[in-house]
């Protein structure tokens, strides 16, 4: 389905929610952050570089926005056990998690599989499928004290159909979308919704990588897509579930 990126968020919409975003620290996943606290959300900011997280922060308070919460942690290197004191953690803070949004991602390297470096390939899948599953897994929990919470795993065009040369990246989207559909139809009857969502080209640091003969300018900023994830963590989308989502812009 699609959804217009054209959101207005209004002030406190998202009051009393907790919500954790991964890559919170620069890129989308930074303009998620800075729209999910202007909404009023609690926004818990897991991210590996504890410099760029400071970045973002400070971005929030100067906003006035709803103070955040630093979370630094590598995906690449995290292991259960991480995710378990992540869990602690959240539980010793708040009574709940309300929302849950898989952003970070690396697109490895435009290759065949053929050749594609296995190392790269194993590290590409650590951050970008098995980190989001050891995380949702360990927090499902957290989700279910919440009366409407979400679950948002971040797709890609590639993740829905199959093209050359994405190796590491396409396979790993594609295993995004399947565990987003187990996991709505797993968690049906609970209060916890599962989502997917392709946001589309944007002007980011990994689409320059994507498509370096680009012209990065005729692309969207992250910023104006970023106001639709408030509305998909609103109670306004509680309805939405198991859905495959793609922005469009007007």
């Amino acid at each position: 389905m699609e959804i217009s990126t054209n959101y207005s968020i209004t002030k406190g919409e998202l009051k009393d929610r907790v919500i954790l975003v991964t890559g919170a620290n620069r890129g989308f996943g930074r303009a998620i952050t800075l729209d999910l606290a202007k909404a009023g959300a609690s926004v818990i900011m897991l991210g590996r570089d504890l410099s760029s997280l400071e970045n973002t922060y400070d971005e929030v308070i100067n906003f006035g926005y709803q103070k955040p919460i630093l979370y630094p942690l590598d995906l690449e290197g995290a292991t259960p056990k991480h995710y378990e004191q992540l869990q602690k953690d959240i539980l010793n803070n708040f009574e709940q998690l309300d929302g849950l949004i898989h952003n970070a991602s690396i697109i490895g390297t435009m290759m065949p599989i053929e050749q594609y470096d296995i190392k790269l390939w194993y590290s590409t899948m650590q951050i970008n499928i098995n980190a989001p599953f050891m995380l949702t897994q360990v927090l499902i929990p957290v989700l279910n004290k919440s009366s409407d919470a979400r679950v948002l795993f971040f797709s890609s065009s590639v993740g829905r159909v199959a093209k050359a040369y994405w190796g590491a990246y396409g396979v790993s989207k594609f295993a995004i979308e399947g565990i987003s559909k187990t996991l709505s139809e797993e968690l049906e009857r609970t209060n916890i919704k599962v989502n997917s969502l392709d946001p589309g080209r944007m002007r980011t640091k990994m689409r320059q990588i994507a498509y370096p003969a680009e012209n990065i300018y005729n692309n969207p900023l992250p910023e104006t897509k970023s106001p639709v994830i408030v509305y998909l963590m609103s109670e306004k989308a509680k309805e939405l579930n198991g859905k495959q989502i793609t922005l469009f812009s007007i």
